[in-house]
């Protein structure tokens, strides 16, 4: 988390000295208070396991970055980061191992880069952004009080995968007023299995200083994230994370 912090301070640091090259850069870092919903389950020859959510509510940091130069040829890049944590409660049998009331406990830590155009860039006071979305996502799962492990130990399995979505931002200036409101959304499906992430919010710019403006932003976001992997028996994933989100901006 330090390394990403300071990489992204390094890299607003250097925007004041490319503003001759670039048209805007913004940055932002904050608290996403996430409150989790779902269930894991797995079913294959006689196993029938499930993982409900203990819709416990946990405090993630976020960070993002967009970088928008004026080439037309070339998307801009919007760079995001964030985690997510779930606890729940392991019955029946799995694949790997047998629960009976066994705590569990599955993080994503998620890389979001973001390629894009502007179809409109506050024009009328209406920005339109299009692109795609690589979420590179690595997941780490353990399991806690099961068996059909070594005594002593906790299950625990980790996969890294990038998730390809189509991405859609729209923003409205207030005219005569330093508010803004926006949101966005990523977004994919096939057959049964549905990913998306979406957010709204208001900011605030404070225009006191000419070049590096300060701004708050408060909003809210979801991610739901519903896969089916039938080549492992029949697993499936239908886990949401959801709840109001608050920042800190910079604007260049």
């Amino acid at each position: 988390m330090k390394k990403i912090l300071t990489a992204l301070t390094c890299a607003g640091l250097l925007a004041a000295t490319a503003s001759a090259d670039m048209a805007r850069v913004e940055m932002g870092v904050g608290a996403w208070a996430q409150k989790t919903s779902g269930e894991i389950s797995y079913t294959e020859s006689g196993a029938n396991g499930s993982d409900k959510s203990d819709e416990s509510k946990e405090t993630q940091v976020y960070v993002w970055a967009l970088l928008k130069h004026p080439v037309p040829v070339v998307p801009n890049l919007r760079l995001e980061y964030v985690s997510l944590k779930n606890t729940g409660t392991a019955t029946g049998t799995f694949k790997e191992f047998t629960a009976s009331g066994g705590k569990t406990t599955l993080e994503m830590t998620q890389f979001d880069v973001i390629p894009y155009y502007n179809l409109l860039d506050n024009t009328a006071w209406i920005t339109l952004d299009v692109g795609l979305d690589f979420k590179v996502t690595k997941i780490d799962y353990k399991a806690a009080g099961v068996t059909g492990i070594p005594v002593g130990t906790e299950y625990t399995d980790s996969v890294t995968a990038v998730i390809p979505l189509v991405y859609v931002r729209g923003r409205v200036e207030i005219p005569a007023t330093n508010i803004g409101l926006e949101a966005d959304v990523k977004y994919v499906s096939y057959n049964a299995n549905v990913v998306y992430d979406a957010r709204a919010k208001v900011d605030y710019t404070l225009d006191f200083i000419p070049v590096i403006q300060p701004a708050i932003e408060v909003g809210y976001r979801v991610q739901k994230i519903k896969l089916e992997d039938d080549s492992a028996g029949s697993a499936s994933a239908d886990v949401e994370f959801a709840g109001l989100y608050a920042g800190l901006m910079l604007r260049f």
